[in-house]
This record gives structure tokens, sequence and C-alpha cells, in this order.
């Protein structure tokens, strides 16, 4: 594994855009965001719907490209700034570019369709091993089951749904499945987007309570996309929470919540319980003078509807 000096990513002053064709408006989705992921933390993206936040997720695990079909595709690209992850500078690489399908086996990514990806021809512990093949063929199978059973186990799954096909799987034992496959690599960073969606309420604490001890036990850095407060708070180091495409809060939770500026952050702290913080952790908030602005039509929508490819 490459050893990485220094932060897992460095956001500076990051702008994406989509367009949806030859001649369309590009509409900015994520404009002017600044941060920094440390080695070892889990730092969540919190926003609400079309804030850009699964958009900036995508970048930094690679997978922007176009999204969509048809009319309704769109081409994302970073349009400004600089985004490195794990050491290399990611603005400009193409989807097909060795450097970033060498970055990429470094980097688990979960979308937020993780468990509706997974095929439901393939038995659990063949969803969770294909990575493993398909960036090795002749890996040994011995050693990939093993693998794969330790990870069942770490997402608190009976070994047995091994054998069974993913489909006969419950929406909750679906997700646990999709976040073993994303980590089946040893990725030194983890990009998580709603890793609880679409889970019932009963078991979504499971989900993330996996990811946490995973996190804990292999000290990967992570992205987690939120739009919980609550469930971000007690999962995540620190918090970077974006409004519009824009960053409008960065740090610990204390420090974003007990000193809002933006009224998103000011409703979010009006609302927030106070939970025991997790770790201890600092950094200083920074806001970008980026313009609040789609790209080429001030009436344009932002958008984030396409988070999730």
């Amino acid at each position: 594994m490459i050893a990485v000096n220094g932060p897992a990513v460095v956001a500076d002053d990051v702008s994406i855009e989509y367009r949806s064709g030859r001649g369309a408006d590009a509409i900015r989705a994520v404009d002017g965001v600044s941060l920094t992921v440390r080695q070892g933390e889990i730092l969540a993206v919190l926003g609400e719907s079309g804030s850009g936040k699964s958009t900036f997720a995508a970048a930094v695990a690679g997978q922007l490209g176009a999204t969509g079909e048809g009319d309704g595709a769109h081409r994302r690209h970073i349009t400004g700034g600089e985004l490195t992850v794990l050491g290399q500078r990611t603005r400009g690489l193409r989807p097909s570019s060795r450097k970033l399908e060498r970055l990429s086996g470094r980097i688990g990514y979960l979308p937020q369709d993780g468990a509706d990806r997974l095929s439901p021809d393939l038995t659990v512990g063949e969803a969770i091993a294909e990575p493993i093949y398909a960036r090795d063929r002749r890996f040994d199978r011995k050693e990939a089951g093993l693998m794969v059973a330790r990870l069942v186990d770490a997402v608190h799954l009976p070994l047995g749904v091994m054998r069974l096909n993913t489909w006969e799987l419950s929406s909750g034992q679906r997700q646990r499945v999709a976040l073993a496959r994303a980590l089946v690599l040893e990725p030194q960073l983890l990009v998580a987007d709603e890793p609880a969606r679409g889970v019932d309420v009963l078991v979504r604490q499971s989900v993330l309570e996996a990811l946490a001890n995973l996190q804990r036990n292999r000290q990967f850095s992570a992205v987690v996309v939120s739009s919980d407060l609550r469930e971000a708070r007690a999962l995540a180091d620190r918090v970077a929470i974006m409004a519009e495409g824009r960053l409008v809060g960065l740090g610990t939770f204390d420090e974003v919540l007990d000193n809002p500026v933006d009224p998103y952050v000011k409703t979010l702290a009006s609302t927030a319980a106070r939970p025991v913080k997790r770790r201890p952790a600092a950094a200083a908030p920074r806001r970008s003078s980026a313009p609040r602005r789609p790209v080429g039509a001030s009436t344009a929508p932002r958008t984030d509807r396409q988070e999730n490819a």
C-alpha cells in the first residue's frame, strides 16, 4: 500500500459543473469548496438535497464523469480549484487514465444506491469478492474467502449469508454487504454517500455502527455524506456543511453549531441535540469567496439529482 504524507484529501477552492449537452448552459453544483480530510478521521459532509454534497463526494471518489441517460444525461467536471486525494491531483484526469485507475484502487466508494447495484445473480460472497478478482484474476481463492468472511463478520452478518443470493437479503443486510464490498480491497479512504439510505429506521444504527467499528479498527480516512445531523454527529470527528453548492460551516460539531453564521447552519443549531463529543479535534472554518450562482444562467436551479452516479 502506498504511504500518504499529509492529509487524505485537500480541496482548494473546488468548483464542479454539470452540462447536459453541447450548447447547454452549465450548472455549478459545487462552488469554491475548500477543506481538508486528515489521516484517520471521519469527515461528515452534511446538507439538504441539492446542496452539492454528493457531487463533491463523487469527485473525491474519482466517480464524476457522465450521469443519467439520453436527454437527461449530464457531464460533470471539476472546473475550478484543485482536488488532491491521497497525494494525487485529480483535476483533468480522464476516467480511463492509469493514474485515476490506480487511485481508485485505494479508495472505497459506497454510493447512495450501493445496495441496489449488487447483482442479483451473485451470492453475497461473490458480490463482496468481485473487486478482488477485477484487480487480480489469479488471486488465491482461499485467501479471498477469508477476507470476505472477516468482513461479513465485521458488518454483523452471519457467515451463512455468504451462500445466499443478494436478492434474498433485507435492505439493511444488502446495505451492509455493499459496505463490505467497498472495503474489501482495504482502501486508505472510504467515501460513503448516505450509507444508511433506504434502510429501515430500526436497523440504520447497525449499519452506521458497522462503519464506525471498521474505521476504528482499520484506521482508514472517511468522507461520509449525510442529511441527518444526529447520525452524522454520532459517527464523525468533524463536519463540513454545504448549502447551494457552497461550504457554509467547517470544524468540530461544537465549533460549527455553537457559532453559526449561515442561515442554514443556524437552523441546524436551533434543532440540534447535543450528545457527548466523539473525539477532540479542531479546525478553523474556511469560507470561500466564490460567487453563489449557476454558470451561464442566473435562474438555473442547482442540482445533485444525479448524485449517486
